[in-house]
């Protein structure tokens, strides 16, 4: 089906054909061809751009124009028969279209909803400097459900996973009171994130969201992620987004 879509733009002016595009797009939609990038076919390519920052040149871009949907049953096809792994978080195409699809069991999925063990049986300062303010379970974006109870007129910490890792005072400073989701903007599947935050936008009435991304390139896409989920969703909720460095300082905070 053609639709009016983002979808990759290569400059064959700019394009040297060094080739760091290709291993940087997990569905195989990209190629060197006569010493130039070419897609492939356009329903393997998502539109979300994690490409981009593999070049040199500058010479790839998302632009947006009428092309074929993006098919993830067709890119498992075609990285099998070119002997490629498929990535895990791949969705299926009934989860592009944001269907429900039902999954196993899994015990660390099972939703929970806990009193944070930081303060359990400490003053609430102490416990809120010292030990855990996780109020839920799962935290992992991916296995959040939009039907989640905590997730009604929640205040989400959509968190970059690297940011826990570099930040000192993550849980003392920012997860007390908040709804935890987590992910990888630059290796999870950005399509399925989008749907899902849309959903949760439309179904959750979720108070306010605060995203917290790395200082490098690849991590800011969860804000982009978050923005094309506003426009699915025909509604947006208070955003603030805060950037953290390398070396754990919090470089910016910034209100949209």
């Amino acid at each position: 089906m053609i639709t009016n879509r983002k979808i990759i733009r290569i400059d064959e002016e700019k394009c040297d054909g060094c080739g760091l595009c290709v291993p940087g797009c997990d569905e195989g939609a990209l190629q060197i061809v006569d010493g130039k990038a070419k897609l492939v076919k356009e329903i393997f390519c998502d539109g979300l751009g994690a490409c981009i920052g593999e070049c040199p040149q500058g010479a790839l871009t998302i632009e947006e124009r009428p092309a074929e949907d993006f098919n993830p049953d067709a890119v498992r096809d075609h990285l099998e028969s070119q002997g490629l792994p498929v990535p895990d978080h791949m969705p299926s195409a009934e989860e592009v279209r944001g269907a429900p699809v039902k999954r196993g069991g899994c015990p660390g999925a099972q939703l929970k909803q806990m009193t944070p063990c930081g303060q359990a049986n400490v003053p609430r300062k102490q416990a809120e400097s010292e030990g855990s303010n996780l109020s839920h379970w799962p935290v992992q974006l991916r296995l959040v459900p939009p039907s989640a109870p905590f997730l009604q007129n929640a205040d989400v910490l959509l968190t970059a996973d690297c940011v826990p890792v570099a930040l000192p005072g993550y849980h003392a400073d920012y997860v007390a009171g908040k709804v935890v989701l987590m992910g990888c903007p630059k290796f999870d599947n950005q399509m399925e994130y989008i749907n899902k935050l849309a959903e949760m936008v439309v179904t959750a009435n979720l108070n306010s969201i605060t995203v917290m991304e790395m200082e490098v390139p690849c991590c800011s896409s969860m804000s982009v992620i978050l923005d094309k989920a506003f426009e699915k969703a025909g509604r947006r909720v208070p955003v603030e987004r805060i950037i953290v460095s390398l070396n754990g300082q919090v470089l910016r905070r910034e209100t949209a």
